[in-house]
């Protein structure tokens, strides 16, 4: 599929590195020749050097065959303009980054109708509401979200002295009540798609998926807080901080959020009134202290700078506050910061690309289904996707123990008609209904990928 990307920042070179490893005829375009060349380098690309609002520029990418066009430069407005002259000149489909809250919050409807826009991205909103999703279950390292919330994927890590340490997961169903499918293991950088004799042990991060309501059921079962964070410190006055600081407020949650920027601390105050703003040095941790670090239930570390926020989150560990929280873009902090015990690590650049990722994909889905969600999970070596089942899918109304799976995927999950259904041999799909699977080591398009 002929992809283009305009703007090569972080977050357009972390999709267009995605996008690349799809499959896809990419053209990457940035009015910056040394970062273009940069692009051509690294990754197996077109570069084009100019500007994404320039006619001749767009010509020159061949626009008008283009199923894709995606703009995500520092500017809004250069984003909306480039994909609205994109539009006019053939692309199929648009999108658009749009990261100020005055459009998010108020007109981004009006936007997109106007503009022929197929979707506008958001990272700082996306990665805030990945955030207030752990907070609203602080022992889940991640949480993933299926079917309109109706059910989910959480991910946690056994620690020493967990009472799942030695247990199979055979046994593990029959100890607990509640109805869930461990549906993937992390073990020493290895993933598994695991069977009913894996034996759990500590270190492992498992994937869980159940109902919310089994979710916290089970967590609660094996002695895990399921209690919402109530007092929340954020580091850092940015966007993403803005979003969640809302977010956690309209729940009832009392935020403190401290930045060294007086003028922003200003602007804060006057649009996150019930928050607490305090203007102090982030990096300062007597500051921290005197504003009550710990007696806070969560710490959330969301400066532009990664090694501040992994260094202030551990400190907020070594502080015993329950749950640390570090915004994370480079690759290369990631893993580090979960080895050094920073259990929930987000990367706005990188939950972008998995949006990018689920798009073009629906894009090629054939008639028997339509992908609705795709998560990376288990630090991106596997993934989890959410298909809406179309009356002529080839697998309906078949046994799932009749259907034969390709090796390491597992279907994880069904909704149907809102009632969740964790399966069994004997369960069958049924048009309309919606599948969560899980897949480690290979890509999966379409719902009959999962066939061998």
């Amino acid at each position: 599929m002929k992809i283009i990307v305009v703007g090569c920042g972080k977050i357009g070179a972390t999709i267009i590195e995605s996008l690349v490893n799809e499959g896809h005829d990419v053209t990457a375009v940035d009015n910056n020749s040394a970062v273009v060349n940069d692009m051509v380098e690294m990754y197996d690309c077109i570069g084009i050097c100019g500007s994404g609002t320039d006619c001749n520029t767009l010509s020159e990418t061949g626009v008008e065959n283009s199923e894709l066009f995606v703009a995500v430069t520092g500017s809004d407005e250069f984003n909306m303009l480039s994909c609205f002259m994109a539009k006019s000149l053939g692309a199929k489909h648009t999108i658009a980054r749009i990261r100020n809250p005055e459009y998010n919050d108020k007109n981004l409807g009006f936007i997109k109708q106007k503009l022929g826009l197929s979707m506008a991205i958001n990272p700082e909103l996306l990665a805030a509401k990945e955030i207030f999703s752990v907070l609203q279950l602080p022992s889940a390292a991640k949480v993933d979200k299926f079917s309109r919330r109706n059910f989910e994927m959480v991910e946690i890590l056994i620690k020493n002295g967990s009472s799942l340490d030695g247990v199979s997961l055979i046994d593990m169903r029959k100890k607990y009540t509640a109805k869930f499918l461990v549906c993937a293991v992390e073990r020493e950088g290895e993933v598994f798609v695991p069977d009913g004799n894996f034996r759990l042990k500590t270190g492992d991060r498992i994937s869980i998926t159940a109902s919310p309501f089994e979710i916290a059921k089970l967590l609660k079962s094996i002695g895990l807080d399921v209690k919402q964070s109530q007092n929340v410190m954020i580091l850092g006055a940015t966007k993403t901080s803005y979003y969640l600081a809302k977010m956690l407020i309209t729940a009832g949650t009392a935020v403190k959020v401290i930045d060294q920027n007086k003028e922003r601390c200003e602007q804060f105050s006057e649009v996150l009134p019930e928050a607490v703003i305090i203007n102090g040095d982030v990096a300062a941790q007597q500051v921290l202290v005197e504003e009550g670090i710990n007696s806070m239930d969560a710490f959330v570390s969301l400066t532009g700078v990664d090694e501040e926020n992994i260094i202030m989150s551990l400190f907020a560990t070594t502080s015993c506050v329950p749950k640390a929280v570090a915004k994370v873009n480079r690759d290369e902090f990631l893993g580090m910061a979960e080895q050094i015990g920073i259990e929930t690590v987000v990367s706005p650049r990188n939950i972008i690309a998995d949006v990018l990722v689920r798009y073009s994909r629906g894009l090629q889905n054939s008639m028997g289904s339509k992908m609705e969600t795709l998560y990376k999970i288990m630090d991106g070596k596997a993934e989890a996707l959410e298909f809406l089942i179309e009356p002529d899918c080839e697998i309906i109304n078949i046994p799932l123990k009749d259907i034969k799976l390709k090796k390491n995927i597992l279907i994880g999950g069904i909704v149907r008609a809102r009632k969740t259904i964790i399966p069994t041999g004997d369960d069958k799909i049924l048009a309309g209904d919606t599948v969560i699977l899980v897949a480690a080591g290979q890509r999966i398009n379409d719902i009959s990928d999962i066939i061998k």
